[in-house]
C-alpha cells in the first residue's frame, strides 16, 4: 500500500498521491466530493474541520493517515497514530461491533450515518456521529485499505 517503501513508513500527511486516493475513491464509491474543489492535501491534513483516518490492508490493519482533526480527537500525535493498529481505536467490548462495520464496508463499498463508540489515548470515550467509512480503491481497482470521516463526536 501507499505508505510503505522498502518496509519503512512513508509520511502520507500531505502526500499528493495519497490525497488523490482518498478523494478519488470517496467520490467514486460514495458519490460526492470529500473536499471542496481546490482544496489540497495540506488543507485536508492541517485545516479540515472534520476527521479523516485511513488504515492499510494488513491482517491487523494499522492507521496510515490521520489528519490534525483526527489527532486532536483521538489524542495521538502523527508518529504514534500511524503505528497504531486501528482496532485499538475501540475498546475491547466494542471491537466486535467495529469489525461488523468494517465487514459491511468490505461487502458494500461504504456505509454512511455510522455511529460508534471509540476511545482516545487518554482513555476518554466518545461517540462518533454521522460517520462515513469507505473502501480505499485505486483507479486500477486495487484495494488499498479503508478510510473514515466524521465531523461530529461527543464524549460518552
Amino acid at each position: 500500500m501507499a505508505g510503505e517503501a522498502d518496509g519503512k513508513a512513508v509520511d502520507l500527511s500531505v502526500d499528493d498521491a495519497f490525497f488523490d486516493l482518498l478523494t478519488d475513491s470517496f467520490r467514486r464509491i460514495v458519490g460526492v466530493a470529500l473536499v471542496d474543489e481546490g482544496s489540497g492535501p495540506d488543507w485536508l491534513y492541517r485545516d479540515a474541520p472534520f476527521v479523516v483516518v485511513a488504515h492499510n490492508t494488513d491482517a491487523d490493519p494499522r492507521f496510515v493517515y490521520a489528519n490534525k482533526a483526527a489527532q486532536n480527537c483521538f489524542e495521538y500525535p502523527w508518529d504514534e497514530f500511524v503505528t497504531l493498529p486501528s482496532r485499538l481505536s475501540a475498546e475491547l467490548p466494542d471491537r466486535a461491533e467495529r469489525q461488523r462495520l468494517l465487514d459491511a464496508v468490505t461487502r458494500d463499498g461504504f456505509i454512511s450515518d455510522y455511529r460508534g463508540l471509540r476511545i482516545a489515548k487518554s482513555g476518554r470515550r466518545f461517540w462518533i456521529e454521522d460517520g462515513i467509512v469507505w473502501q480505499l480503491v485505486d483507479r486500477d481497482g486495487t484495494l488499498r485499505g479503508q478510510a473514515a470521516t466524521f465531523s461530529k463526536w461527543k464524549d460518552a
